[in-house]
């Protein structure tokens, strides 16, 4: 099985993490993206809703997305939610399947930075999103990365990459349509009293309003 993972505060959970998501599991044929919200993010600043509140809205949106799944995993952990801790356990959870950790490129430029990063490609492949017609500068420390670890998934694309023998560590780019929509900028609308009814699905405006949440 190919299963996608997608972590985050998703504080909240919106169509900028969403679609993305979507196209990313069509592109790569997954058969199911994992939602992980994270607990405890070493790269962010704690979220302002709880780590229950944040899981029953993720549970929400996976209820009505075809081949979607709530994953706990990081919520469990009281310590930070480093991925690489993440991936190591999903994969003995999955050890017959190919994992596919997806990033949007900013992540991507920041690898460098994350815990025991290097440990990554142990456990899975990585996605990085990338807008249309958006290239790597030659001259960035991580193009190498990148051109080395695409070349492998050019090499078994072109011969099905389905069949490849190696189920990780290779980098897998796909563009993606951009969605410049923020949680940062969702929770400033919700505290004046707007309605951000394009940006979140439905069932998490009511989640949302019915808990009477990111109020001033």
């Amino acid at each position: 099985m190919r299963i996608g993972i997608l972590g985050g505060t998703f504080d909240p959970i919106h169509y900028g993490h969403i679609r993305p998501a979507i196209e990313v599991k069509h592109a790569l044929a997954l058969d199911k993206i994992l939602l992980m919200p994270n607990h405890i993010p070493p790269h962010k600043q704690q979220p302002n809703l709880t780590t229950a509140q944040r899981l029953n809205m993720v549970a929400d949106v996976c209820s009505q997305l075809d081949g979607f799944e709530l994953c706990d995993i990081e919520a469990k952990r009281d310590t930070p939610s480093y991925t690489v801790v993440t991936l190591e356990q999903l994969k003995a959870l999955h050890p017959e399947d190919e994992l596919f950790f997806i990033m949007g490129m900013d992540s991507f430029l920041q690898l460098k930075s994350w815990y025991e990063w290097q440990r990554l490609f142990n456990f899975a492949h990585l996605v990085v999103c990338q807008r249309p017609g958006w290239q790597l500068d030659a001259a960035h420390p991580m193009q190498q990365i990148l051109t080395v670890r695409s070349h492998a998934h050019q090499e078994t694309h072109e011969g099905h990459a389905k069949n490849t023998h190696k189920n990780s560590g290779q980098i897998f780019p796909v563009t993606i349509t951009p969605q410049d929509i923020s949680s940062t900028q969702i929770r400033e609308q919700l505290a004046k009293g707007e309605i951000p009814a394009d940006l979140l699905m439905p069932i998490t405006l009511d989640y949302i309003q019915n808990q009477r949440l990111y109020l001033p």
